[in-house]
C-alpha cells in the first residue's frame, strides 16, 4: 500500500518556535479595525513568504498574530477570501504610494518619480507583491472586481501619461493606457530580476533607470525641424 502523505499540523503551545509577529494583535486592535485588518494581512503575506502557501490556513494566521479564529473569519469570512484580500491590500498599498508622490511642474520629471516611487513600493512590499502578481498563491485567480482595483491603484500614472502627451513631450496621437501597460511591464520586468538575484544591487537602480527611461522615450514627440 501507498503510504498517506502525513498532514501538516499547527504549531502547539509545546512546539520550540518563534511567532512571525508576536503581539500584533493586542497592539493592532487598540489602534482601530482598519488597522488591525492591514495587520492582519501583514502576518498572513510573511507567513506566505516563509512557508509557502500551505501554511495559510486560518488557525496558523491566528495563532501567529495571537488572536482567535473567529477574528479573522470576522474580518475575511473564509480562508480563501483572505487571498483576495492580499492581492486588493498589496494594490491598495501601491496607489497610496504613488498617490503620495508630489505633482511637478515637468510632466516628464513627475512621471519618472512615479515610476521610481513604483520600485520603492515593490521592494518595501516583497510579501505582497507576488501575490499581486500571480506567484505567491498557487491557484489564486483575481476575480473581475479585484483586478479593476488593481488597473485602478495606477490611476496616477496613467494620469501622468496623458499629461505629457497633452503638453507635448509624448506624440499627439500616443495612447495613455498603452504607454502606462509599457512602463509597467518595463518597471515589473527589472523588479523580477532584481528581486531573484539576475540584476545585482549594486546596478538595479541604474538598469531601471534605463529601461523605463528608453521605454517612455519609445512615445517621445519629434522633435521640429529647424530652420
Amino acid at each position: 500500500m501507498t503510504p498517506k502523505p502525513e498532514t501538516p499540523t499547527e504549531p502547539t503551545a509545546s512546539d520550540d518556535y518563534e511567532p512571525i509577529a508576536p503581539g500584533v494583535y493586542a497592539r493592532a486592535q487598540a489602534r482601530g479595525q482598519e488597522v488591525l485588518r492591514a495587520s492582519l494581512l501583514d502576518v498572513a503575506a510573511q507567513l506566505l513568504a516563509a512557508e509557502g502557501p500551505a501554511a495559510l490556513t486560518m488557525r496558523r494566521i491566528a495563532t501567529e498574530a495571537g488572536c482567535s479564529t473567529m477574528v479573522l473569519y470576522k474580518h475575511f469570512g473564509s480562508k480563501d477570501a483572505i487571498a483576495s484580500a492580499l492581492y486588493l491590500e498589496g494594490f491598495a498599498r501601491l496607489k497610496r504610494h504613488l498617490d503620495s508622490v508630489p505633482r511637478t511642474e515637468d510632466p516628464a520629471e513627475h512621471l519618472a518619480a512615479l515610476g521610481r516611487a513604483y520600485r520603492e513600493n515593490a521592494l518595501a512590499e516583497p510579501n505582497f507583491y507576488d501575490v499581486m502578481h500571480g506567484t505567491g498563491i498557487p491557484g489564486f485567480t483575481p476575480d473581475a472586481e479585484a483586478t479593476e482595483a488593481a488597473t485602478q491603484s495606477l490611476a496616477v500614472l496613467h494620469e501622468a501619461a496623458q499629461r505629457c502627451i497633452t503638453e507635448g513631450i509624448f506624440r499627439p496621437e500616443a495612447d495613455a493606457t498603452e504607454i502606462t501597460e509599457v512602463l509597467w511591464a518595463a518597471a515589473h520586468g527589472v523588479i523580477s530580476l532584481e528581486r531573484t538575484g539576475h540584476i545585482p544591487a549594486s546596478t538595479a537602480a541604474a538598469r531601471y533607470r534605463t529601461l523605463t527611461a528608453a521605454a517612455a522615450a519609445s512615445f517621445a514627440a519629434t522633435p521640429a525641424p529647424t530652420a
